[in-house]
């Protein structure tokens, strides 16, 4: 009897320690309900494509990144694709996982971003380790920019090589899908017509090099910032344009002061939403 009254004071004790423990992120589902992480793997190894929403600078998006793909590789072969990457380093990329070149020598042959380092290298290397293959998807930073000056036209310029980069021509393009109509009113018009077609050149071709390497009874996990695939348009937009029946998961992150309930506004964003405390450390 003594031993029950003991685990007793024990539990009684313990359950407000640890309900005033300061959480650094809660998981919640497109509903704003609670999930559990290891039901999100569980839901995440059933799929085709997961595309990954960060924040670029968010501790806790990267870390989570690096851990579910560690309980994925568990379960699914994996293939591996990222924003961070544009089409023409995959050559780098590729001989960097293949130990042709050192992790200097990509740096010096790829355009890596500056929080490379610190992000997205654990990422890479895991997928080195496994042996698993990772996708340079995002169109040249250059050309981008060349649409936001002057639209889709003039992509009809670049070479027949430059256009290997790129999704195929003429681009599919819907200006009234949210996040773009949301980037025009970020904008306060000042970005004129050609800055969400800037974006649609990014959401286009990271689909178009999904698809091109995406292999049925693999799992193919895209780290992309969470615009790119926020309300199931974007990236996911363009897959299922080409692929409907494919199955897709998205998930996006959010930053709140309060993280024990979502906001309405994020709500639906995705199928699974880390909701992280404003106050975390960023990486940069």
């Amino acid at each position: 009897m003594k031993k029950y009254i003991l685990i007793l004071l024990i539990t009684l004790i313990a359950i407000p320690i640890f309900a005033q423990q300061k959480m650094p992120y809660v998981l919640y589902n497109a509903e704003g309900k609670k999930v559990s992480y290891k039901k999100m793997i569980k839901t995440l190894a059933k799929k085709d494509i997961i595309l990954f929403g960060e924040f670029h600078n968010n501790a806790i998006a990267h870390w989570l990144e690096l851990s579910v793909a560690k309980d994925l590789s568990d379960k699914r072969n994996l293939i591996y694709g990222a924003e961070m990457f544009e089409a023409d380093n995959q050559q780098a990329l590729t001989d960097y996982l293949n130990d042709k070149i050192t992790a200097k020598g990509l740096d010096s042959a790829a355009r890596l971003w500056n929080n490379y380092k610190t992000d997205y290298a654990p990422i890479v290397n895991f997928a080195k380790e496994k042996k698993a293959p990772f996708i340079a998807t995002n169109i040249p930073r250059r050309y981008a920019s060349l649409v936001s000056k002057k639209g889709f036209e003039s992509l009809d310029t670049l070479s027949v090589l430059e256009k290997t980069w790129i999704a195929p021509l003429p681009l599919d393009y819907d200006a009234n899908l949210p996040g773009y109509v949301k980037m025009v009113e970020m904008m306060g018009g000042h970005g004129g017509a050609n800055m969400p077609k800037a974006q649609a050149t990014k959401d286009a071709t990271m689909a178009y090099f999904i698809l091109q390497n995406f292999k049925p009874g693999s799992l193919f996990i895209h780290y992309n910032g969470a615009f790119h695939s926020d309300n199931y348009d974007g990236i996911n937009w363009y897959l299922k344009r080409k692929q409907p029946d494919l199955q897709v998961a998205t998930i996006s992150t959010v930053s709140q002061k309060n993280i024990k309930e979502l906001l309405a506004e994020n709500k639906g964003k995705a199928d699974f939403i880390i909701c992280v405390d404003e106050d975390m450390t960023n990486t940069y």
